[in-house]
């Protein structure tokens, strides 16, 4: 029985991993608290899609056919184009619900939402002022004009997780890439699918957005560079999908840390705020969803001792194609070479497609 005004778990950030481990935990009959400092809905710096590794862990949470009734666009095409303008096209795997473009303005709310249906007290508009421990070992957790305590505490929030921040964990940030997005028009004869092209400045990727209204044709543009070019990246991807000037464009920075570990002084990471992937893999929210999901089934268990060799596993056996990715793109020369290389070679370049855009990974590892 838990004590009164003392929560079994308290999470940090409502976005999909805290989301997903704030349902699982209420699911179980945890007295979970989940405290975001946004008020959702609101939008986020993201590539927009989601590939076909999430959808078993929307099923265990229940949102799966909500969110299939949400607005949002299949994707069926990836295309490469290398700097030196080669293109190199493939199609997805088709089975449904495979990859798919949603906003995360959706895709946030519908998980939030439903994690205040499962049971956990949902504050928005918290964020997190200050936190110690106390000789007991509860977690004491002050916002603006709230405190709260909990047995457990969960970093669910962000790259830039306040949590590790004030409790000092927070790795120094990586001085290379920055990342820009923005909603633009789809200029006319655009192909529906994500487009990923590598530039001598950077990288750009873009993906079709589900209409919100039957007017509305939007896809979504990311570019990533170092501070140095981004300008002119933006300025060469302006042109060729004829941005106006005016547009507002929406950052996040430092793109890379270190990795702060899934464990640490107590705390329980995940997502970005544990270790964050190279974003031109996409596999952001998939990271996001996974190791919230083994956190709250450790949690629930008791075994927390265990969740930094689950937690391990479940990057090892994909960390190879993020150092792929990531070395193509900060070396575009380079990777244009790889990219005609490899499109002689079909079947090796669709292996890499299936495997970082639309993954469909085995099972996550076992408590």
């Amino acid at each position: 029985m838990a004590e009164p005004g003392i929560y079994d778990v308290a999470i940090a950030g409502g976005g999909p991993a805290g989301a997903a481990c704030g349902i699982l935990c209420a699911q179980a009959g945890l007295r979970t608290l989940v405290l975001e400092k946004a008020l959702f809905p609101r939008d986020k710096v993201c590539g927009d899609c989601l590939n076909p590794g999430c959808w078993p862990v929307f099923r265990q949470l229940g949102v799966a056919q909500k969110l299939l009734a949400s607005p949002h666009l299949p994707i069926s095409r990836v295309a490469f184009i290398a700097a030196n303008g080669r293109r190199v096209s493939f199609p997805l795997d088709g089975a449904a619900p495979g990859e798919i473009a949603m906003s995360r303005r959706i895709l946030d709310a519908v998980l939030l939402q439903h994690c205040a249906t499962a049971g956990a007290d949902v504050r928005q508009n918290h964020g997190i002022c200050a936190l110690a421990r106390n000789s007991t070992g509860l977690w004491q957790i002050q916002t603006a004009d709230r405190s709260f305590s909990a047995r457990q505490l969960v970093a669910a929030d962000g790259r830039n997780s306040t949590v590790a921040r004030l409790l000092g964990a927070a790795p120094a940030a990586r001085r290379g890439r920055v990342a820009i997005q923005a909603h633009i028009a789809v200029p006319p004869g655009l192909d529906p699918g994500i487009e990923l092209h590598l530039l001598p400045q950077g990288y750009c990727g873009i993906a079709p957005l589900a209409p919100l209204t039957p007017s509305s044709r939007l896809m979504n543009c990311c570019l990533v560079a170092t501070p140095a070019r981004l300008e002119s990246l933006k300025t060469a991807i302006s042109a060729r999908f004829a941005i106006p000037a005016a547009q507002e464009w929406r950052a996040i920075a430092p793109l890379e840390r270190a990795p702060v570990g899934p464990l640490r002084g107590g705390v329980i990471y995940v997502g970005d705020a544990a270790r964050v992937v190279e974003p031109f893999t996409g596999e952001g929210i998939y990271y996001a969803l996974h190791s919230a999901t083994l956190a709250a089934r450790h949690i629930i268990t008791h075994s927390l001792d265990q969740y930094p060799a689950a937690h391990a596993a479940l990057y090892r056996r994909r960390l190879w194609i993020n150092r792929l990715a990531r070395w193509a793109v900060t070396h575009p020369r380079a990777g244009a070479l790889l990219l005609d290389a490899m499109s002689l070679h079909p079947a090796s370049l669709q292996f890499l497609v299936r495997r970082v855009i639309a993954a469909r990974p085995g099972p996550i590892p076992a408590a």
